[in-house]
């Protein structure tokens, strides 16, 4: 079995090339090289995978991914760290020709080099919503795959109607997958450590219930809905689809956006302007 990161290596890599992790960035890292290899685990991590991380930092996990995955594809914004990572692996014995680093925000990504198959990734907290679901959009070849991040994002993703943590994140990633917990982190497997606590999301994509434009009427009338989560649906979607077109799909106008599923939402979509 190859060699992990441990935690003072971390730290020798970090202050070698002046990093200092910074909140801007979201950059936790993670110090624990059984967590890492927990992650991937719970991820079945397969050698026919290729693996998409998002954010590797200084790469604890992306060398616990690289003893699993055929191969692994990285995004990271920092320079630095987008740089020394090849050299990393190369160091604890992988080939780096098995590893493709890209240095760029998530948030931009369009195409990748290698079609990934499943993703694995420390989010970083500012956005990890916002990544998590461009990548379910963009990559459709991603089939499964496991996330960390703050436990409040955790419990919105894995939230079922009517629960107080659902919302239009839970609806949304709802379009291409099935969310589930896959267990809580301790605080101290990161430096910093973080004044929140972290937890694991897994995923399972299944079929698209439609094409684009279905998406984005949907996904407008989810945003409609939970802007005014207090709201009845025929006062939060009005100007978007009336009280009586609400009712003509089997769906009681008075009740609140907080008690639809993804499916309801469709039926108001396939029918609204």
């Amino acid at each position: 079995m190859s060699n992990l990161l441990g935690a003072s290596e971390i730290r020798e890599i970090a202050e070698r090339l002046g990093v200092r992790p910074t909140k801007k960035l979201g950059q936790n890292f993670v110090i624990d090289a059984n967590t890492c290899r927990k992650i991937v685990s719970t991820a079945k991590v397969s050698s026919q995978d290729v693996a998409l991380e998002i954010g590797p930092g200084l790469g604890s996990l992306t060398l616990a991914l690289m003893e699993k995955a055929k191969s692994v594809v990285a995004v990271e914004i920092d320079e630095r760290l987008a740089k020394e990572l090849p050299q990393t692996a190369a160091n604890h014995g992988f080939n780096s020709n098995d590893l493709t680093v890209i240095n760029l925000d998530a948030m931009e990504l369009e195409v990748l080099p290698n079609l990934p198959t499943v993703l694995v990734a420390n989010l970083p907290y500012n956005v990890s919503v916002p990544v998590l679901l461009r990548v379910l959009e963009k990559f459709p070849t991603i089939k499964s795959g496991v996330v960390m991040v703050q436990s409040e994002v955790a419990d919105r993703l894995i939230a079922q109607p009517g629960n107080k943590d659902y919302g239009a994140p839970t609806v949304k990633c709802n379009w291409w997958a099935d969310m589930s917990s896959g267990g809580s982190v301790a605080r101290s497997i990161f430096w910093p450590v973080p004044n929140v606590d972290s937890s694991l999301v897994a995923f399972e994509r299944h079929e698209e219930p439609g094409g684009v434009e279905l998406r984005k009427k949907t996904f407008k009338l989810i945003d409609l809905a939970f802007a005014k989560r207090r709201k009845m649906l025929r006062a939060a979607l009005n100007g978007a689809v009336s009280e009586s077109e609400i009712a003509q799909v089997g769906i009681d106008p008075t009740v609140r956006g907080e008690v639809l599923n993804l499916n309801d939402f469709l039926k108001i979509a396939k029918i609204s302007k």
